[in-house]
């Protein structure tokens, strides 16, 4: 077997592929990314008169992510939500890309195409 660190040459790659590394390479280089889930959470404050103990939980949001084996949750302020959005789409965007280059290499293994 060859070098595996190794260059592919572009010429070697299916238009999807170079598409593909193409969009991965912006992304890694030019975006911010971050490894999490956004969960909602309702809540009871525990104020006597506030409208939570009328039933009116209040909403925030958490980003929940493993750590070490253990789970990890962090308060997201609203003035943080939509930049956080951004950073975990941006995570999963990138996971989405390189499943997408890990399939087309383990096709090319399945067929022992070079």
């Amino acid at each position: 077997m060859s070098d595996t660190k190794r260059a592919i040459p572009r010429g070697k790659m299916s238009a999807e592929e170079r598409s593909v590394r193409s969009e991965l390479t912006k992304l890694v280089s030019q975006c911010a990314m971050l490894r999490g889930s956004l969960l909602p959470r309702r809540r009871v404050c525990g104020k006597p008169n506030c409208k939570c103990a009328r039933g009116e939980k209040h909403e925030s949001l958490y980003l929940v992510a493993s750590d070490g084996g253990k789970v990890r949750q962090l308060y997201i302020p609203k003035e943080w939500e939509q930049t956080v959005r951004q950073w975990v789409e941006q995570y999963q965007r990138v996971r989405q890309l390189l499943e997408q280059i890990s399939r087309a290499y383990w096709d090319k293994v399945r067929n022992r195409q070079g």
